[in-house]
């Protein structure tokens, strides 16, 4: 055996003792950390004025943004996603320039009746209160990001304006997957299908901005069952119990462009 093969084995033996140290030590330093102690990132479409643009290295309108990881995505290639939960909810906000600290005002459940409080401006597509702040209407998408490795983490996508219509679209693509089944055909989870979300110019007479586009690829196959169906429906069943805690801010998308809906 050349010399170079030999240092070629031990450097491939230490290197896999490495590998096995640190799964021997897996969560190690994480005991005391609860689901509060994270932050859920959110997935955004970077359109001309998001606030990334000329803050964030690199970062161009029609990309995707992970604002936890700071990561920027090509657009056009986007991501696979599977989506997990998805929550309806009426965002109480202060107008810009307000003083306010940039968090909601209040958050209002889907059956809330605040809509019926609200009034129109003449020019102006906002739900305004009386108190002078406004109501968005938000869907909360809730998913795990697949990577090109299989390997999943959380993610929240926030729809609203122009991008409510994905978010029905993207429901309704849910609902109508039908699978087989022993007794007939069936509605699968939703944790159980991969999409890939891509971002699209749209514009019309006020202006142009980047939304998303969303393809279903199919079902989760079956050597990823263990690791990224079973992740993806632990992460479901913790949004429903509540335990998923979202840190909204306000941010300059469309609908703070006068881009109507």
């Amino acid at each position: 055996m050349a010399k170079g093969e030999v240092a070629s084995v031990k450097l491939t033996t230490t290197a896999i003792a490495i590998v096995e140290a640190f799964e021997a030590d897996a969560g190690a330093g994480l005991e005391q950390m609860d689901k509060s102690d994270f932050a859920l990132p959110f997935l955004k479409a970077l359109t001309n004025n998001s606030d990334e643009i000329g803050v964030v290295e690199g970062a161009m309108p029609g990309m995707i943004f992970n604002t936890v990881t700071q990561e920027l995505f090509d657009g056009k290639k986007g991501l696979v996603v599977v989506p997990t939960a998805y929550v309806r909810q009426y965002i109480e906000w202060a107008p810009r320039g307000s003083g306010s600290s940039g968090a909601p005002v209040q958050i209002y459940s889907a059956t809330s009746d605040i809509l019926s409080r609200t009034h129109r401006i003449s020019g102006d597509n906002k739900d305004y209160l009386d108190n002078g702040n406004y109501i968005e209407n938000t869907a909360n998408h809730y998913v795990m990001v697949v990577s090109e490795d299989g390997i999943p983490t959380p993610a929240l996508i926030v729809m609203k304006s122009t991008q409510l219509k994905k978010s029905r679209k993207w429901n309704s693509m849910m609902m109508s997957v039908k699978l087989m089944g022993k007794n007939g055909p069936y509605t699968p989870p939703i944790y159980s299908q991969m999409y890939r979300l891509t971002t699209l110019q749209e514009s019309n007479d006020k202006g142009k901005w980047y939304g998303w586009e969303i393809e279903r690829i199919g079902s989760i196959p079956s050597e990823q069952i263990a690791s990224v169906y079973m992740p993806a429906k632990q992460f479901a069943e913790s949004v429903c119990r509540g335990e998923v805690k979202v840190k909204h801010e306000s941010e300059n998308i469309e609908s703070d462009a006068n881009i109507p809906f």
